[in-house]
């Protein structure tokens, strides 16, 4: 399961008792993924949704607000992108009622449609945060995916985002947003317009906003094991450097010392090359304090290298002649 609909699910969990607050969260899901439908019987508003679970939570808010119960079916599109979809119907008989009560149009006999948020659904903290709710289980998703500790798999960044095609009802989300100080950025894909957040700890405050703490708490597990992770593998990428470095030193004063013995023979040497020359030899892949372990010449690291690098300057000038 998706850590999106994971913090769906822990969000349906609770029941909401304050009326209004139940308002503002009907008001973002309709918002979210509503759409009207207009037959002989009248007009029908539907939540169209691939969360079917958020069906029975849905039906106590409308069964509490209107007296009324929803029904379910599979939606004519049911797949899409192999994602089953559903479709939720409220009754005809309170189908414009809603819409009036949570501020989608403002004068019943000539449809006229509210594209933003009416400001009467959202009046209070509580209610904000409610719409956010609803809006969230209508239309966020995420890419988020939670790893286990030690896991090799490369994992995505972190990135939740709400798509619309009502580019002033995600203006309403980020005004709101906003005031809760979480910022977010509005940006147009394929003809959708899409509000996301690509910050982490962004996330976590809208998560904790709307009452998803145990998802909260699992992004913060994720984010501590993917700074785990990158800081063994930092030491491991550092570690294998300086193994290819100290390989690659002990290569080359080899070859030098190889090329005097060849030219003119490690006799021809100071006697205080020929003892590290030797030493080399002896010791080809080890690094250069482990050189000075080895040794029974009392010399620093940097007198050690000082000395290589008189005999690399030696071979260099015999192949030059």
């Amino acid at each position: 399961m998706s850590f999106a609909k994971n913090s769906k699910i822990e969000i349906i969990e609770n029941e909401i008792e304050d009326a209004d607050c139940a308002q503002a969260f009907l008001s973002g899901l309709l918002h979210a993924c509503g759409s009207i439908n207009k037959n002989k019987d009248g007009i029908r508003v539907d939540i169209v949704t691939d969360f079917k679970e958020v069906f029975p939570f849905l039906n106590k808010i409308v069964l509490k607000l209107y007296g009324e119960n929803l029904s379910l079916e599979i939606s004519d599109d049911y797949i899409i992108n192999k994602t089953t979809y559903y479709r939720i119907k409220f009754p005809v008989s309170i189908s414009i009622q809603i819409l009036k009560d949570c501020g989608l149009i403002s004068q019943v006999g000539n449809f006229d449609f509210i594209e933003g948020v009416d400001e009467n659904i959202i009046p209070d903290d509580e209610t904000k945060k409610h719409f956010i709710k609803g809006s969230y289980v209508g239309c966020a998703t995420s890419s988020i995916k939670l790893s286990e500790l030690g896991s090799q798999k490369p994992t995505t960044g972190y990135h939740l985002e709400f798509s619309s095609h009502q580019k002033e009802f995600l203006k309403s989300i980020s005004n709101i947003l906003v005031y809760f100080n979480i910022p977010s950025r509005i940006v147009i894909r394929k003809k959708i317009y899409v509000l996301y957040l690509k910050d982490s700890e962004s996330i976590k405050d809208l998560l904790a906003l709307i009452g998803a703490n145990q998802s909260v708490l699992e992004l913060s597990d994720e984010m501590a094991k993917r700074d785990l992770r990158n800081t063994v593998n930092r030491q491991v990428n550092c570690i294998n450097a300086n193994i290819n470095k100290t390989v690659e030193a002990s290569l080359k004063q080899i070859h030098a010392i190889n090329y005097i013995n060849k030219k003119i023979g490690l006799e021809s040497l100071p006697e205080d090359l020929q003892e590290v020359a030797v030493l080399r030899l002896a010791n080809p892949q080890e690094s250069m304090d482990e050189l000075l372990k080895l040794s029974t010449i009392k010399l620093t690291k940097s007198g050690l290298n000082h000395r290589f690098r008189r005999i690399l300057k030696i071979a260099d000038f015999l192949r030059d002649r």
